[in-house]
């Protein structure tokens, strides 16, 4: 899995060329791979809806593995493995795009796609989230309405909820709510896999590998 962000947005990640050159790339990864659009490819560039529309041309249905897809949003995904229900979600750093026109619907099929999981994953060993965004950044405000209902999914399946983000390039490994356990992955100039496992109805990382 790779949680978005796959170049710098300014010089590399807004461009098509780019965007085919890593497409090559994760072609070449044997095991099943999931990737989730981050700012960096297109909230953060002149055009976002354009290149959002990009990414899913290149990156849609590349999944090599069956899965459950959101028909509005292909970039949403879902399926199980080890007894967790995965989900992928659309939310990008620094701010959600607050404040503009897409924000809203978008946001209504995160939270839609977000419970549909949920009812899933009750009936499993848990829940694992999948999206770029950190939402716990005090000063973003494009995050409310995802931290209220990350916050009424960690009551309802405490212990059993798991978020893996990225977004502010720093390894954290917390639970920042009640019930929800917080895996923040590394970012630019830490470029690495970070290898976890299923444990106990949420994820667990291994040692560190860096390349």
């Amino acid at each position: 899995m790779h949680l978005g962000d796959i170049g710098a947005s300014s010089t590399q990640a807004c461009r098509d060329d780019w965007l085919l050159a890593r497409k090559q790339q994760f072609a070449r990864i044997r095991h099943p791979f999931v990737l989730i659009p981050g700012d960096n490819e297109w909230s953060d560039c002149k055009d976002p809806l354009e290149r959002l529309a990009k990414w899913r041309e290149l990156f849609c249905f590349q999944e090599k593995f069956s899965l459950v897809r959101q028909e509005t949003h292909c970039e949403h995904l879902r399926w199980e493995a080890g007894g967790l229900v995965f989900v992928t979600l659309n939310v990008p750093g620094p701010d959600n795009h607050v404040g503009h026109a897409e924000h809203a619907p978008r946001m209504e099929r995160v939270l839609a796609w977000l419970e549909e999981a949920a009812q899933h994953a009750a009936q499993r060993e848990g829940l694992v989230i999948l999206m770029q965004a950190n939402p716990f950044v005090a000063w973003r405000d494009g995050f409310g309405a995802l931290r209220t209902k990350l916050e009424e999914l960690g009551q309802r399946l405490p212990g059993r909820v798991t978020l893996a983000h990225g977004d502010t390039h720093t390894y954290k490994e917390d639970e920042p709510l009640a019930g929800l356990r917080r895996i923040e992955v590394w970012g630019s100039p830490m470029v690495s896999w970070l290898p976890a496992a299923a444990a106990g109805g949420s994820v667990r990382t291994n040692a560190p590998r860096y390349q």
